[in-house]
């Protein structure tokens, strides 16, 4: 019997989530003051013990520069850079 180590989408957006927060150096608080969560919703989503909802990853992936696939793709080919402002 084939066994596919399928991560789940919970898992993913927590690696990815977690992931792009470190790349650009914010802690969970700059992200929860960002997005106006709390602390330990931002932890939960991390650790994959939550999934959010579409508008809440929207805010996510606006907080972090990102368009929201970067939080759902298992390994996006490229990560995209934080927007500068112009």
């Amino acid at each position: 019997m084939l066994r596919f180590a399928a991560m789940s989408l919970a898992n993913i957006v927590a690696q990815n989530l977690g992931a792009l927060r470190q790349e650009r150096k914010l802690s969970q608080q700059a992200v929860a003051t960002k997005t106006k969560l709390s602390v330990s919703y931002i932890s939960m989503l991390e650790r994959g013990m939550r999934v959010p909802p579409l508008e809440t990853l929207e805010v996510l992936a606006k907080a972090l520069g990102v368009p929201p696939l970067d939080l759902l793709e298992k390994s996006p080919a490229k990560r995209s850079k934080p927007r500068g402002r112009r």
